[in-house]
């Protein structure tokens, strides 16, 4: 993962926590009430994905312990994973394209109602995601997946007539600098870190075709949702997939869907609005997306507030706001191995380590979180809007509350460090908080698909009998038991 050149060590520090009573009067654990999403406390556990699901995308017992572990702290709400909504191969990522993934999904549901005592809302997170492939060996790229063309054959100065195998030969004699005057510059990419498929390739049929496709996919993904029993559904429109490269300044597209903000923003309120449609007024429907792309040329704050405010407008239940996470600037994989979205600069925006810059790796996100926030609020609207990043102590979450800048307050790594932070906090024993260290231990993990742990708790108690292990058996597969104080 890329770090700041300044590589300062920044380390926790919570400061004072709450007794009980304070937290008990804290804006953190009052409720929030905002047409159908209704929570008990405003802790929020954003979406991770655990890579615990079958290679099929049906839900594991694995799943299930993971879910019913963090709803045993009782935040105001869980986010479950990024789940495909396409009835494709996605590896050990959940999905939900088709009615066979109900039954599994419904097993997490209850067992987050029973665990959390029915004072946990869950809702779970709808993902589309576009074609990426791993980086390829350079000579089987030439020779087998590069497709030749006119454009080859004039850089390298050889009659058109020349037959494919001599062009190919006289592609694989040239070094790297040189290839790179030959090849365009998406063939070079290909080369160099993978082929992946972008929104604006319109000249691929199911690209051109994603504004009349995905309405219906997301809608029918939202109705099996509600049939699981979640209490609502969180479009993904951030980080590196399709509908967040919908939103991105970089959207191109010249079908109405792209350009102008006006136009990348369409089918984003498409979708919203088919699965409102689908699932009705009375049901939990927010988004997910950027408060800054933090890449050349990506979005701003120029750009983000006014998607949240048409978000708000068109009746979402809340925004939750991430930043960052681009293929754009991810850094070059291995051979065989895929690009990883969160390896560059804006990888390091969302998800920042304790080696950083001045700026350092806590709320890195707030400021632009609250001026989106601002921007819907001067429109009249009163969407509640979900800030995160490197947030671990009560001071600062109350804060960030207090003063404007957030109505709810989500804590990921945090949450996986410790998934009992609500519930210690509220009960006025935050000092038996484990505290992430932001070492991005998990996201490591996480990039290579294996299941994500938290180095503060997974070779605890791996003696214990009943312990749930990693394949390997050297690590635990939930986080040690909590038991309070007094």
């Amino acid at each position: 993962m890329w770090r700041p050149p300044q590589r300062i060590k920044w380390y926790p520090k919570p400061g004072a926590w709450p007794d009980e009573h304070e937290a008990a009067r804290s804006t953190l654990f009052a409720p929030l009430s905002h047409r159908a999403l209704q929570v008990q406390n405003r802790t929020w556990v954003p979406a991770m994905v655990p890579w615990r699901a079958t290679h099929e995308g049906f839900v594991t017992p694995a799943n299930i312990e993971w879910y019913a572990r963090f709803a045993q702290g009782r935040p105001g709400a869980i986010v479950l994973e990024a789940t495909g909504i396409r009835d494709v191969p996605s590896g050990p990522l959940l999905r939900i394209g088709d009615d066979r993934f109900i039954e599994g999904l419904s097993a997490i549901a209850r067992a987050v109602r029973e665990a959390s005592d029915g004072q946990t809302r869950l809702y779970i997170q709808l993902i589309d995601f576009l074609s990426i492939r791993r980086r390829p060996d350079p000579r089987k790229f030439i020779e087998r997946f590069l497709a030749l063309g006119a454009h080859h054959r004039k850089a390298l100065g050889v009659p058109e007539s020349t037959d494919d195998e001599t062009v190919r030969m006289q592609l694989l004699a040239l070094d790297e600098a040189n290839l790179k005057t030959v090849l365009t510059a998406r063939e070079f990419e290909s080369l160099r870190y993978g082929d992946r498929e972008r929104v604006i390739d319109t000249h691929l049929r199911h690209v051109a075709e994603l504004p009349q496709v995905l309405p219906e996919l997301f809608a029918a993904a939202a109705r099996r949702a509600r049939e699981a029993g979640f209490d609502g559904v969180e479009l993904h429109y951030a980080h590196a997939y399709t509908m967040a490269s919908f939103l991105s300044a970089l959207n191109t597209r010249t079908d109405g869907y792209g350009g102008t903000r006006e136009n990348r923003v369409r089918l984003p309120l498409e979708v919203y609005r088919a699965v409102r449609a689908a699932v009705g007024d009375d049901y939990v429907v927010g988004c997910r997306y950027l408060a800054d792309e933090c890449i050349a040329q990506g979005n701003t704050l120029a750009d983000t507030p006014f998607f949240g405010v048409e978000f708000a407008r068109a009746g979402m239940d809340f925004v939750s706001l991430s930043r960052g996470g681009k293929f754009d600037d991810a850094k070059q994989p291995r051979v065989g191995e895929a690009a990883y979205p969160y390896t560059g600069p804006s990888g390091y925006e969302c998800m920042p380590q304790y080696i950083s810059d001045e700026q350092g790796p806590f709320g890195r996100n707030d400021s632009a979180a609250g001026q989106i926030r601002q921007a819907i609020r001067a429109a009249g609207l009163t969407t509640p809007v979900i800030v995160a990043g490197g947030v671990f102590d009560f001071r600062r979450a109350e804060a960030l509350l207090v003063n404007g800048t957030a109505d709810i307050i989500g804590l990921a790594r945090q949450s996986l460090a410790d998934p009992d932070w609500s519930a210690k906090v509220r009960a006025g024993q935050g000092e038996h908080v484990r505290l992430c260290e932001y070492t991005n231990y998990c996201e490591a993990l996480d990039q290579h698909h294996e299941v994500v742990t938290c180095q503060l708790w997974d070779r605890t108690g791996l003696d214990q009998p009943g312990i749930a292990r990693t394949p390997d058996g050297k690590r635990r597969l939930t986080p040690p038991a909590w038991v309070p104080a007094g």
